[in-house]
């Protein structure tokens, strides 16, 4: 099964480790980092605010795990997002890049 995983990063340097990470150890095909994201948040018992980052990433339910330690090991946020949606479907030919693209 393919998944989207979303995750925000604090600035454009953080993004680009954990992007380049995931792509170099093939735990997805594709990441697309999106700038200028504004969060309004709940955190420690009040209302935050920030400017992020957001992080797409296209992988499989399979790697999953592995997305989620290497963004934790790279990630600046003591409860960084990472959020896994599946892909229920979609254009044949990108799918099978996708398939192709990660280990």
């Amino acid at each position: 099964m393919f998944i989207v995983v979303f995750v925000t990063c604090s600035n454009k340097r953080e993004a680009l480790s954990i992007a380049k990470g995931l792509i170099k150890q093939r735990l997805c095909a594709c990441v697309n980092i999106i700038k200028n994201i504004e969060s309004i948040f709940w955190w420690q018992g009040k209302i935050g605010c920030a400017k992020e980052i957001l992080l797409v990433i296209k992988s499989r339910k399979s790697r999953l795990a592995k997305i989620i330690k290497l963004v934790k090991d790279l990630h600046s946020y003591e409860v960084p997002e990472i959020i896994a949606l599946p892909v229920i479907g979609g254009h044949k030919p990108y799918l099978e890049w996708l398939d192709d693209s990660i280990r």
